[in-house]
């Protein structure tokens, strides 16, 4: 059975286009778009922060640290 495709991954047209966007808007400068991007992304880690310290543990399932292993998975 083949392996389901990645819905997170973008199609390679619509990351091209996403990209072509992002420099348009920045007046076709490729290197501006980057900064702007560098920034949102910033923003973007700080917001995902801001969110695991509000999200219970019993509730992630301590998906969000990884550095903790599980009770099953501990060293006999």
């Amino acid at each position: 059975m083949p392996a389901a495709p990645d819905r997170a991954a973008p199609v390679e047209g619509d990351l091209e286009l996403a990209a072509d966007q992002a420099i348009e808007v920045c007046g076709g400068d490729a290197r501006e778009a980057v900064k702007a991007l560098i920034v949102a992304n910033g923003f973007l880690e700080a917001e995902i922060e801001e969110l695991r310290t509000k999200v219970s543990t019993g509730y992630a399932r301590r998906r969000l640290s990884p550095a903790r292993k599980r009770k099953d998975e501990t060293d006999v």
